[in-house]
């Protein structure tokens, strides 16, 4: 039998349908920012720029023949939905800026949009419904930004330009290493926005991040050069502090001024270096404290863990409340951050800092039981191991707080399986524009109560 010829490689690649349009109908929000639809052939649309109801024509932005799904903007309304405005910011939409989702959405629709991703992630993943969940569905406005339709909160404090070959300031377009030029960028904080980042050349660099701390008067800006470039001369519109990031080691490393900011939350001031970890939103730091204090309630002499602790936000609150006979372990696997953290916990005689990963650092502890948990993972969560070990420790309550709600909608059926439930559920908007959100999630065995 004679063989067949083989395929040249153009003849086996799928064929891409990048630039297709589709007239569709638009069906529920998803977890990302858009929202889901499907072509007459039944294969799944991704559509950006769009709400559920709406009849929209839709190009396809990335994607193939046979593919799972497609990506797609909506670049055509033609059936608009009563939640739609028109974007307020002159950078958003199809092709344009990826930094804001929900720039041609009403506030509340944006949150109740939030609401019912975390829904449907709690349901898909955990087998929760928000009554499960203790959840009345509802996602909260931080202070000061519940806004009319077409205001936008100035509220990012960090804001991480990109710069293109011309020396431009901007953004990233969605998905996509190519630069959108901005002039202002609308969620900016007041603090970021002042200090002219947009207006300057900053030729030879790749990126600018602009740091304004809330709590103090501090402003901070870090370079990203090229390789080979030389640093430009910082001049600004208000006084900062300059780092850069060294092309060799990925270090930040001090060109001038401090080399951090001091920012304030709960009563305390915290010093953060080299452009480490702190909530983006100048209200997220105390909304977060507070609520998961509310949900913990800790008690003088408790013995509590702060996981991925960062600077010892969560850790700090928990001293102060446990009192001289408590006692409070973190755990972080950022060298500086632990620098920071033991420097901001310095008074308080019984508070250790571990540095390291969770899953390798609280074997090695020998610690067998504990009274309270705070957890703050990255986006990817906890994982099944390491709430495993969380689940053996006894406390009477763990508070879980959550950046990515499919990530925690895993750990809490993790934690499920280890004999937990959850009490209650609080889910805040501390991103307006975007699609992220922020839960707090508090935990206690499963028979207490029940």
């Amino acid at each position: 039998m004679q063989a067949e010829p083989k395929k040249s490689q153009a003849e086996s690649q799928a064929v891409s349908l990048v630039g297709q349009e589709y007239e569709i109908e638009i069906g529920p929000v998803a977890h990302g920012g858009h929202c889901i639809a499907r072509t007459s052939e039944g294969q799944v649309l991704f559509v950006r720029h769009t709400l559920p109801g709406e009849r929209v024509v839709a190009r396809v932005t990335e994607g193939e023949e046979g593919a799972r799904f497609l990506r797609a903007d909506a670049v055509e309304i033609l059936d608009a939905s009563k939640d739609r405005i028109e974007a307020p910011c002159p950078f958003a939409g199809p092709g344009r800026c990826g930094g804001c989702d929900w720039q041609h959405a009403k506030p509340g629709a944006q949150r109740r949009l939030k609401g019912e991703v975390v829904t449907e992630q709690l349901k898909r993943l955990a087998g929760l419904t928000p009554e499960e969940a203790g959840w009345d569905g509802t996602v909260m406005p931080a202070e000061g930004d519940k806004l009319p339709a077409g205001q936008v909160p100035s509220w990012r404090t960090r804001v991480q330009y990109a710069v293109d070959a011309e020396g431009n300031a901007g953004l990233r377009k969605h998905r996509s290493h190519e630069v959108e030029p901005i002039d202002h960028c609308m969620i900016a904080a007041e603090g970021v926005s002042e200090l002219g980042i947009e207006q300057r050349d900053w030729i030879g660099m790749e990126s600018v991040e602009a740091i304004a701390a809330s709590g103090s008067q501090d402003r901070q800006v870090i370079l990203t050069p090229r390789p080979g470039a030389r640093l430009p001369i910082v001049e600004l519109d208000r006084p900062v502090s300059v780092m850069r990031v060294d092309e060799k080691d990925g270090g930040v490393h001090r060109v001038h001024g401090r080399p951090f900011v001091r920012e304030r939350a709960d009563d305390r001031t915290h010093r953060v270096s080299s452009g480490g970890f702190w909530q983006v939103h100048p209200k997220a730091a105390d909304t977060l404290v507070l609520a998961v204090m509310q949900g913990l309630l800790p008690r003088k002499g408790d013995m509590a863990l702060d996981l991925y602790c960062g600077v010892g936000l969560f850790a700090g609150a928990l001293a102060d409340r446990v009192g001289d006979k408590g006692a409070v372990l973190g755990v972080e696997s950022g060298k500086r951050a632990v620098e920071d953290a033991r420097h901001n916990l310095a008074a308080f005689d019984r508070v250790r800092i571990e540095q390291g990963k969770v899953e390798a650092v609280l074997p090695r502890t020998g610690i067998d039981e504990v009274d309270l948990i705070v957890l703050d993972p990255p986006r990817a969560g906890a994982g099944r191991k390491t709430v495993e070990h969380l689940s053996s420790l006894g406390a009477r309550r763990i508070a879980y707080v959550a950046c990515d709600p499919a990530a925690l909608a895993r750990d809490l059926g993790y934690f499920r399986d280890g004999g937990y439930r959850v009490r209650t559920l609080r889910v805040f908007d501390l991103f307006p524009m975007t699609h992220h959100v922020e839960c707090v999630a508090i935990l206690e065995p499963a028979g207490k109560g029940a």
